[in-house]
């Protein structure tokens, strides 16, 4: 049975087995070598086959370019699944019961912003969508400062590692599924040496190895200090089976070989071609440069016939086929297609617009659970080092509640939604005239506009017009 003191025992004891242990993965997701092959377009396959290459012709001395066209729609989904998930930030919905519970709320808040956490969920959501895995580690650094609304010696930060970065997770996990330990395996480039580090993280202690000192012959523990002040991991690991594209690559590669071979047909055909119908031979081809003549004159015998003949190709096939395609990579994925083009095609009002958003609506539900289970444990590893900051409020913030709510991105129309809210109150306003004044954005002195309107107002009741 793997336990947190068989680790330490094996730490103390010098056993390099530590590492196979710490290693070792319950459920191990596909691996950001496969899968930046399809994320970045520059890897697919129309680029990167060996068969599929530019020819040298030997009489005419020249290179045969190959078309190669690709598409970005994985990294384009990654994009599209981080604005639906993220592009309406995060609400934080607090539960306080007491005064002093309404002050810990805004001091949890202060930490967030500090940590600019709206941008922090937007890197990790792309990571995650794209690599499978993203880990957020929390950690102190002793700085005295009153940036969150009190006086303390930490200032809490962030910092995010993911595959796509180059580093490499290992969550350790026990018999019951409750994790042990939390490792990041990663390089980094000291002048001229790049040296590896493995850190290790539990409950009660954060250990460190390096090849550093040793010049890349073996790993040395480089750091071993105690964390059991806050009681828990400092950091949220988050896993999925599948990237967000999932097994829709293939259609991408069909597209851009599609694309590519037109291109090459039209190189090869879209040349013009003179055609001279006629009984005998017509000599031609003897025209000098443009520069020296101003005409060609072609003499042909009557009933013959001279015309250029050019290549008719199946485009509205090739058209048909893209556009299935990439239909049905969005309607797999259940994202929406907010191309400009689509965009324009259908106009709709704002509430048709809204139905449009269902589906990805319940993607957005269908993936929030580990994100918001994720999220929830952040929300735990705060409160931790707060009560560390705060040893006297330890009751007030282990009983404060807090619940994250993921909100999916839709189109909102304002009209619309004004119109529905003003019919509901029986054609009553709903905000004041200073309140709009004050939203429309482009009074830089609203006082001073406020009292123009006013003055206005009492112009026209004074001198009404005839």
């Amino acid at each position: 049975m793997i336990t947190e003191q068989l680790i330490w025992d094996k730490i103390s004891n010098g056993d390099e087995d530590v590492f196979s242990l710490l290693r070792q993965k319950t459920y191990t997701p596909p691996s950001w070598e496969k899968l930046k092959k399809e994320y970045y377009p520059f890897l697919h396959p129309v680029i990167t086959d060996p068969d599929y290459k530019d020819e040298y012709d030997d009489e005419t001395d020249t290179w045969d370019r190959k078309t190669r066209i690709t598409y970005a729609l994985q990294m384009l989904a990654t994009k599209r699944m981080t604005e639906l998930t993220f592009g309406i930030p995060v609400q934080r919905v607090y539960y306080p019961q007491n005064d002093r519970q309404k002050e810990l709320q805004k001091y949890i808040e202060n930490i967030f912003n500090r940590n600019r956490i709206d941008s922090v969920n937007i890197e990790r959501g792309n990571m995650l969508f794209a690599s499978c895995e993203v880990m957020t580690l929390w950690y102190a650094v002793e700085q005295r400062h009153n940036t969150y609304g009190f006086d303390s010696n930490i200032k809490l930060r962030c910092r995010t590692f993911s595959p796509m970065n180059g580093d490499t997770i290992y969550p350790l996990f026990d018999e019951y599924g409750d994790l042990i330990a939390l490792s990041i395996e990663y390089t980094r480039t000291d002048g001229d040496d790049t040296n590896t580090y493995f850190d290790m993280y539990t409950a009660t202690r954060h250990v460190k190895w390096s090849n550093a000192e040793s010049k890349g012959s073996e790993m040395q523990i480089v750091e071993n200090e105690y964390t059991s002040a806050i009681g828990k991991i400092p950091a949220v690991y988050i896993v999925r089976k599948y990237p967000i594209w999932e097994d829709t690559s293939r259609m991408v590669y069909e597209m851009e070989w599609s694309m590519s071979r037109n291109g090459n047909y039209l190189r090869k055909n879209s040349k013009p071609v003179f055609v001279v119908a006629a009984t005998e031979d017509i000599p031609f081809g003897q025209e000098k440069s443009e520069k020296k003549e101003f005409r060609t004159v072609l003499q042909i015998p009557q009933g013959a016939t001279a015309n250029y003949v050019t290549w008719s190709g199946a485009i509205e096939n090739l058209k048909y086929s893209i556009d299935e395609l990439r239909e049905m990579f969005f309607t797999q994925l259940q994202l929406p297609d907010w191309s400009y083009e689509k965009m324009k095609s259908t106009p709709m009002s704002g509430e048709a617009r809204k139905q449009l958003f269902i589906d990805c609506q319940m993607k957005v539900k269908d993936e929030s659970g580990r994100i918001l289970e994720a999220l929830d444990r952040e929300v735990n590893v705060i409160k931790a080092y707060l009560k560390l900051m705060l040893p006297s409020d330890a009751a007030d913030i282990d009983a404060l509640e807090v619940e994250n709510v993921i909100t999916p991105f839709q189109i909102n129309d304002e009209r619309e939604t004004i119109t529905n809210i003003m019919t509901a109150t029986g054609g009553k306003a709903i905000m004041s005239q200073r309140e709009g004044v004050e939203l429309y954005g482009h009074s830089k002195d609203i006082d001073k506009t406020m009292e123009e309107l006013q003055a206005a107002d009492m112009s026209n009741l004074f001198e009404p017009t005839m």
